[in-house]
């Protein structure tokens, strides 16, 4: 049976102001990972945001956080092979994964920098969600599949965040959604709404905010 994608309903002013606040609290780089036993003690949720080179992660982070230089840490030298983690205060934890297409370093590094991401997205108990972020401009490629598919076989349910919405026109988004909605079809992980963003212009920020505000409560 097909599954319909529609992008995620406007959140209530209440939910708005929920997820505004989260956000403006303390959000802190606590370290980055290099070795499953490195990983902080699974004692809040965690949420995580995947996704090819250039798809805007830094950028959305940083949107999300009202912070232009939060996502600074995961792009040094010496940490873009890393799970970097931030801290939402006490409440949660935000996991940024280095982009898919990583491959400036020996082929040995870049297994183990495989293995690790595999081994964490497939494997810890208290992530919440995987935000796959896909750039509106390109769509589901292969590489977003193979990410996908460890989600769909480890029963981790991710959720699409489209990125830089702004950068093409109304209709080219059009297909670029439906395109994603008829690739979503094969992986039952996927969670049943899109959300259609802008870093640059704060188009679904709001929207973001206010889900990831709902998963981490409790």
């Amino acid at each position: 049976m097909k599954v319909s994608f529609p992008r995620a309903p406007a959140p209530s002013p209440a939910a708005v102001e929920s997820g505004r606040l989260l956000f403006a609290g303390p959000v802190d780089f606590i370290k980055g990972v290099v070795a499953m036993e490195g990983l902080p003690d699974p004692d809040r949720p965690e949420i995580c945001f995947a996704g090819r080179s250039n798809v805007g992660k830094s950028s959305l982070i940083n949107a999300l956080t009202g912070r232009k230089g939060i996502a600074r840490a995961s792009n040094t030298p010496g940490r873009t092979q890393e799970l970097n983690f931030f801290a939402l205060g006490d409440r949660a934890y935000l996991v940024d994964l280095p982009g898919y297409g990583f491959a400036k370093a020996p082929v040995a590094v870049v297994a183990k920098w495989q293995a690790l991401q595999k081994r964490y997205l497939a494997g810890r108990p208290n992530l919440r969600r995987v935000f796959a972020l896909i750039d509106a401009r390109h769509g589901i490629k292969p590489v977003d599949h193979e990410t996908m598919t460890l989600l769909d076989r480890s029963a981790v349910p991710f959720q699409v965040v489209v990125t830089k919405a702004d950068k093409i026109g109304a209709g080219a988004l059009a297909q670029t959604l439906a395109q994603i909605e008829a690739e979503l079809q094969k992986h039952p992980a996927a969670f049943p709404e899109l959300i259609v963003t802008s870093s640059e212009k704060g188009h679904g920020i709001e929207a973001l905010r206010a889900v990831i505000d709902a998963l981490t409560r409790g």
